[in-house]
């Protein structure tokens, strides 16, 4: 016991005086309702992952649904699948559809059976595929963001680390990310030779090129076995409910350490340390990873200023080391990156101009494509990077931006930048972003950030006055508002209010309630106590 005592105090001592910056590593902080994954470069966050117990993600999970109702207009139904929030499915994703297969797994279908053809008359009305109370078998290929419901498919796939099955398309296919040839010829033959049923159909994912035969026809085993337990319990089933449930954040990371050759996993909880542990077991073989137990008092996020990061990006204005900024907004259809010059330039002299606004574009491009990770935004986003006069200059800040996106694991699409320095893309929006995950809308100004400064709530509370006077012969008035606010009028404007009422023949009172919004004011009447309509 005193021997282990010793050597607990000794590895606390290693964390808490020597950091070393490991190339590549993974931070896992464990709490009662929450996870967070940090993935670190040299000591810089790279990605983040919050994941809350309440609200864990379901991209992936296969359900057993049951149509709510089906929209004609739209071409699309609302589907129980025991989530809360009803999900939602399109015409389009219960149509065989290779071409968002392509998308989804990056690829070109070079192998494919002659009987996965479409068909020349699909069906065009979303009320022949699908009518109320029937049961369906769907996959959640979008997480439930908001007040919106997850997006739906019935093109279901199971993913594996080295293969994705599609039990129902018979396409083969490697992914395109595989760019040796012998290797894509290799793999190509393998699955041709699977013997599986026909209306079944594999992907060689990215992975897959540094397996050998044996693991890829274990995992096709697994898969298959996954998948007919799948069925059974869609049979034995008669409600809504979870069929099959996609790995989860722990094991994912233990996943991609090893795949993508990471040094280091390190994790605050003990219980999730010996289980990381215990699933090493199954790979230690493939790639060297430290797996190790943070035992330092200070919190492992604090430690190597994870926390720090994380509050920078929930900030509106980022810096660079240039000294120019980026302003994030959100606006209801996009979010807008702008590049500022900022300090960058008051050092710089005439003739080096265009070169300064290339660096500060070159340094923005970096930490644009880092906090997109790491804020986790998705749909359209414009970047405005700072005018360039020269060509060259542009395509160099484009082509940047482009191989510091490759690094990121959402599916993007940038497009040329323009005159203006415009650069549109689009990132694909697979969960919640961290403003959405960590904030609430502000219950005063609603999400916009404003609220009515005073003195435009008392010319409003002077116009309501004359009405009730005026118009509804109202004289016996008393006025609510909230103790703010009525600080405000005890030094401006309540002498007025008074005097107003005091020339129309009118009694006023004032009294205060700290439950109203500080813009909120009622008006009551005095002889019966009853609101008064304004």
């Amino acid at each position: 016991m005193l021997l282990f005592n010793y050597r607990l105090s000794m590895h606390s001592l290693r964390y808490t005086y020597k950091r070393d910056y490991l190339m590549q590593e993974i931070l896992l902080n464990i709490e009662s309702k929450e996870i967070r994954y940090a993935h670190l470069k040299f000591g810089k966050l790279i990605d983040l992952i919050v994941e809350r117990k309440k609200s864990r993600q379901i991209t992936g999970n296969i359900y057993r649904g049951k149509v709510t109702n089906t929209l004609r207009n739209i071409q699309s139904a609302f589907i129980d699948i025991d989530e809360g929030e009803n999900g939602f499915i399109h015409i389009s994703d219960v149509l065989e559809n290779t071409k968002k297969f392509e998308e989804m797994f990056d690829m070109d279908f070079a192998v494919e059976s002659a009987s996965t053809a479409p068909s020349k008359n699909p069906p065009k009305d979303i009320t022949q595929l699908l009518t109320p109370d029937q049961p369906v078998l769907v996959q959640v290929v979008k997480e439930p963001i908001g007040s919106k419901g997850a997006r739906l498919t019935s093109n279901v796939s199971i993913a594996g680390r080295y293969l994705v099955l599609l039990p129902n398309s018979a396409h083969r296919g490697v992914s395109r990310k595989i760019e040796d040839r012998a290797t894509r010829e290799r793999l190509k033959q393998l699955i041709r030779a699977f013997e599986m049923p026909q209306d079944m159909g594999l992907i060689c994912r990215t992975a897959s090129q540094s397996a050998s035969t044996e693991m890829l026809v274990e995992e096709a085993t697994d898969l298959l076995r996954s998948w007919q337990q799948v069925v059974e319990k869609f049979h034995n089933s008669s409600v809504p409910s979870l069929l099959y449930e996609e790995t989860d954040l722990i094991k994912k990371a233990l996943l991609t350490a090893i795949d993508k050759k990471y040094d280091r996993i390190l994790i605050d909880d003990y219980a999730t340390y010996q289980r990381c542990k215990k699933m090493y077991r199954k790979y230690e073989k493939e790639h060297p990873v430290k797996i190790e137990l943070y035992r330092d008092k200070t919190p492992m996020f604090e430690r190597f200023s994870v926390e720090k990061e994380i509050s920078k990006s929930l900030k509106r204005k980022i810096w660079l080391p240039c000294g120019g900024y980026l302003y994030f907004d959100r606006t209801e259809a996009m979010y807008t990156v702008d590049v500022n010059s900022g300090r960058s330039l008051e050092t710089s002299s005439k003739g080096d101009v265009e070169e300064s606004l290339v660096r500060i574009n070159l340094e923005a491009a970096e930490e644009i494509a880092r906090q997109l990770r790491i804020r986790n935004i998705g749909g359209l986003i414009i970047c405005d990077f700072i005018d360039m006069r020269i060509r060259k200059n542009q395509r160099r800040v484009l082509d940047k931006l482009r191989e510091y996106m490759k690094e990121d694991g959402a599916k993007c699409t940038i497009l040329s930048m323009s005159e203006f320095g415009l650069v549109e893309m689009t990132r694909s929006r697979n969960r919640e972003s961290l403003m959405q995950t960590l904030f609430t809308s502000c219950p005063y100004c609603g999400g916009s950030g404003l609220v009515k400064n005073h003195e435009s709530v008392s010319v409003e509370i002077e116009r309501a006055l004359r009405k009730l006077i005026e118009a509804q012969n109202q004289f016996a008035l008393r006025l609510v508002v909230h103790p703010e606010f009525d600080n405000y009028l005890e030094v401006i404007d309540k002498k007025f209010l008074l005097s107003f009422a005091h020339k129309a023949n009118a009694h006023l009172e004032f009294s205060i309630d700290d439950h109203l919004h500080i813009n909120e004011y009622h008006f009551y009447s005095t002889l019966n106590n009853e609101r008064l309509e304004h």
